[in-house]
């Protein structure tokens, strides 16, 4: 009878077990990229720390790090001068950047002012958006338990395209209908996260879209990654709330 009682608890602790590591959020779960372009760019961002000097710290995936590329000339004419590192890497999801900067170690060595940090695009297509959301507080968290003097201006996640770009059949622009859905949940989700103090959230979504809520190709050519304009409207977007922060 009690090896029958024995084997029907271990029975149950196995069950719920594999339930728990079911129901497990991947988006709060810190974990290291292995591939070769974002272990590089990592490698990057410790040298760029080790040397200080970072007031701004831009934190986020590929459209942060387009501030390298389309946004170059933008990010010289706003932030440079203002001592600012660009943390950003291709591809990365919610739990990327939680290991970047905990088992990574990315802000050893440096004290920004403030951080701008806008993340979870790369989660919509295998996460809700309660488990984004709790990645990008994760990540919130983090900072502020790293970096309690920093302030963090928290950016909205960016609207884009519900749909790959070749199957989107106007060549110029996408309709407000076919923008992902997921996101607005998100962004209401994080906006919580504004405690007034350290954290302010900003949603500068809808300067992106044109008069009809949708998404022109000037702006993001693929519907996702922005041109020169969309960070000439990025950085005009956050310059003020900015620099307030840093004040």
């Amino acid at each position: 009878m009690r090896c029958r009682r024995a084997l029907s608890l271990l029975a149950v602790a196995a069950l719920t077990g594999a339930v728990a590591a079911q129901s497990k959020n991947s988006a709060t779960t810190p974990a290291q990229r292995p591939e070769k372009g974002p272990a590089a760019r990592h490698e990057q961002f410790l040298k760029r720390a080790a040397m200080g000097n970072v007031d701004v710290l831009f934190l986020g995936d590929s459209i942060t790090q387009g501030w390298e590329t389309s946004g170059k000339d933008v990010w010289a004419r706003y932030f440079e001068k203002q001592n600012s590192a660009n943390f950003g890497i291709g591809g990365d999801r919610t739990q990327h950047v939680l290991w970047r900067i905990t088992d990574g170690k990315e802000l050893e060595g440096i004290s920004p002012k403030a951080a701008v940090l806008m993340i979870g695009t790369n989660n919509a297509g295998t996460n809700s958006a309660e488990e984004i959301a709790a990645g990008v507080e994760a990540i919130v968290k983090e900072l502020r338990r790293q970096k309690p003097n920093m302030k963090i201006l928290l950016l909205a996640v960016f609207p884009r395209s519900g749909k790959s770009p070749k199957d989107v059949a106007d060549t110029k622009r996408i309709p407000a209908g076919d923008l992902n859905k997921k996101l607005p949940d998100v962004n209401q989700r994080i906006a919580k996260l504004d405690d007034g103090k350290s954290v302010k959230y900003l949603d500068i979504g809808s300067k992106f879209l044109d008069p009809e809520g949708g998404l022109s190709r000037e702006v993001m050519p693929d519907y996702l990654h922005l041109s020169k304009k969309g960070y000439e409207i990025w950085a005009d977007a956050i310059k003020g709330p900015l620099g307030e922060l840093l004040k």
